[in-house]
């Protein structure tokens, strides 16, 4: 075939069919840059698997006395260090001892608490904490509570959680890097042992699969050295503090880490054998042996990686963490085979143009198995983060779950239209013999070189006698110009330039697909997000709430003027409540009173004051039923006592009410 005829193959590179894929390409770059900005700029500080659902006492909370300790609860198993609940006095003080928080763990409560110094002045009080959830993710938060009364207070809530600011940052990019550098580096490899093992000496997937290792290995370093200030201080300085490094290794997360750095060590090797020695095998016997051989140790080796991803994030903690973890470990193999090995299929079409249908329909294969395999994993998986359907479209975790679900759909759709551009490629011009390509690449080349002029070609007889330093150039720019005529008639070929199209805009989803997977791995799951809502709405609930006592000491100025009202409000909730009264003279025994009176406002809605007139039940024992509330709040109560006809006095105090 002559240069002549080659346009029968389609058009030429310089044409706009041939330019189309290249400005595809770009906006779906820019898309997906989109996207991926988006998510990251959205999702905020990451969200942890565990939530404080309660406290004693609870946020805003009015105590008439200081407490001895403080517990926070929360939905799920936390690490806390010996710094992570601090209570702070309105000037900003250390109102608890400094000791390590105590663990009240009863059944299957998570409950700690942290010790208070004796005789704490009347105030608000802040409670600041912060810990590391069961699955690697930082939470923390804060509230506050009064001993008597709310007061102005020095200390301002934290407005950053755990997890947040530049380190935190930074350690989702790493983490959403050593996702694609796994994908790279494990779907690029099955890629070229499964599908195309000619492929083991191509440049290009070469070059691959390697970025795919370093960029896995350097997130995975990245991540180690941040672990501390992310689930911590939050500066970036002291991501190479020693000492913090060395409290990572001691947990789940750090060696989860150390673990991955050590079989990507081994996956080392396995690369080199299969870019090396692989590569260079001829004789088919033995090359099929060592095929089965790296087979086997590299599903091993990426098993492994993999497993280090479930063994520290949420498929290691919650329900089922027996099933879930190597469903998880099922679930990245099938990510890394189906959107690892598109790449390498995409590198391939655009970089070697000898790769031939075979390959095609060998990947097309493995990618079915590989979506079998993602949407058992992906029910099971949404089951049991999600819960209910509620929760499915209630939640952020179930919204973004959606836009997976969304973005899966859409690559299968477009991958529809890849197989059939492989099938029309196996059956049609791409899938011509090898022996016929050889053909048409010589005459070509042979052709174009003859076209090209006396730049090559003249003097040749007596040059390449005279001067093999000449043969020598010559006969290289002879095989390049016939490389690229070669690779000009491929990617002419229509069925060939569909499948790159196709292949093309499923690489630019699945990189969007990724960004959402990354975010989601470090939201709080659906399920145990309305869990906790549910326990702290239960916490807070009027069947569980009060009563609330509070002690109030008066002084009429009269003879025998002086006690103390005790107060009682059952069950400290909107609606109807029970009030109890007792009135002890200044020796403690109960004291008997012509009068007492009590009047309930609550200033911040310009409510009251509500009259309560409570009845003589016994000597100094004065009771009220029905006294309504009605709405939650931070409440002055006012009594009223009268000790004679003409002493009487009024006493005020806050009291948190619903």
């Amino acid at each position: 075939m002559t240069a002549a005829t080659a346009p029968h193959f389609g058009p030429t590179p310089s044409t706009p069919a041939i330019r189309r894929p290249l400005a595809a390409a770009a906006v779906l770059a820019a898309l997906v840059g989109m996207v991926f900005g988006l998510l990251l700029g959205g999702a905020g500080p990451a969200s942890a698997h565990a939530a404080l659902t309660g406290s004693d006492p609870q946020d805003g909370a009015v105590v008439a006395t200081a407490p001895k300790e403080v517990t926070l609860t929360f939905s799920e198993q936390v690490a806390l260090g010996d710094d992570s609940i601090r209570i702070l006095d309105p000037d900003g003080k250390r109102a608890d001892t400094g000791a390590a928080p105590r663990d009240l763990q009863s059944g299957s409560t998570v409950k700690y608490g942290v010790s208070l110094h004796a005789g704490l002045p009347d105030g608000t009080y802040t409670v600041a904490w912060q810990a590391v959830s069961a699955d690697s993710h930082p939470v923390s938060g804060a509230f506050t509570f009064s001993v008597g009364a709310p007061s102005k207070t020095t200390v301002a809530l934290p407005k950053d959680q755990a997890g947040g600011g530049l380190v935190g940052t930074l350690y989702g990019i790493a983490r959403y890097a050593a996702y694609a550098g796994f994908i790279l580096l494990a779907g690029g490899s099955a890629f070229v042992l499964a599908c195309w093992q000619r492929g083991a000496g191509a440049r290009p997937l070469q070059r691959l699969v390697v970025r795919g290792w370093m960029t896995l290995t350097v997130a995975t370093l990245a991540m180690l050295l941040l672990r501390n200030p992310y689930t911590g201080s939050g500066k970036l300085a002291d991501a190479f503090d020693l000492d913090g490094l060395k409290a990572v290794l001691d947990t789940k997360p750090g060696a989860a880490l150390v673990s991955r750095l050590l079989l990507l060590g081994a996956s080392a090797l396995f690369i080199a054998v299969l870019f090396g020695a692989y590569a260079k095998r001829e004789d088919e016997r033995e090359k099929k042996d060592l095929t089965f051989g790296l087979a086997i140790g590299g599903t091993v080796i990426a098993a492994g990686i993999a497993g280090t991803w479930a063994l520290a994030e949420h498929a290691s903690t919650g329900i089922q963490p027996g099933i879930a973890m190597p469903v998880d470990v099922l679930h990245l193999l099938a990510v890394a085979a189906w959107l690892g090995g598109l790449t390498a299929l995409l590198v391939a079409l655009y970089r070697t143009p000898d790769m031939d249908a075979t390959a095609v329909r060998r990947f097309s294969g493995i990618a079915f198995g590989s979506v079998i395999v993602l949407a058992a994993t992906g029910i099971y998986q949404s089951w049991r983060q999600v819960g209910t359907w509620s929760a499915l479209t209630g939640t952020g975790y179930g919204q973004l779950l959606l836009v997976k679900v969304g973005l899966v759909a859409v690559l299968i759709g477009i991958a529809w239209f890849s197989r059939r551009w492989t099938a029309r490629l196996i059956t049609g011009g791409g899938g011509a013999s090898a022996e016929v390509q050889d053909e048409e690449t010589a005459a070509a080349g042979t052709s174009t070189t003859e076209a090209s002029g006396s730049a090559e070609v003249p003097d040749t007889s007596g040059a390449t006698a005279e001067d093999p330093a000449r043969a020598a150039q010559l006969a290289r720019q002879q095989a390049a110009v016939a490389t690229a005529e070669k690779k000009r008639i491929r990617d002419a070929d229509p069925d060939r330039s569909g499948l790159r199209r196709s292949v093309l805009a499923e690489v630019g989803v699945a990189v969007a697909l990724l960004a959402v997977t990354t975010v989601l791995t470090s939201t709080e799951p659906a399920r145990t997000e309305e869990e906790a809502a549910r326990a702290s709405t239960a916490a807070s609930a009027p069947a569980t709430a009060g009563p609330v006592e509070m002690k109030l000491p008066f002084d009429t100025g009269g003879e025998n003027g002086r006690g103390t009202v005790r107060m009682e409000i059952t069950p400290a909730r909107t609606g109807a409540n029970e009030l109890h009264l007792w009135v002890d003279g200044s020796d403690g025994k109960p004291m008997d009173v012509p009068e007492v009176k009590v009047a309930f406002t609550l200033e911040s809605k310009d409510i009251g004051p509500l009259p309560v007139v409570p009845a003589r039940l016994t000597e100094g024992h004065w009771t009220a039923d029905g006294v309504q509330i009605p709405m939650a709040g931070n409440w002055k109560v006012a009594v009223t006592v009268r000790t004679s006809d003409i002493d009487q006095t009024t006493i005020d105090k806050n009291m948190q009410i619903g």
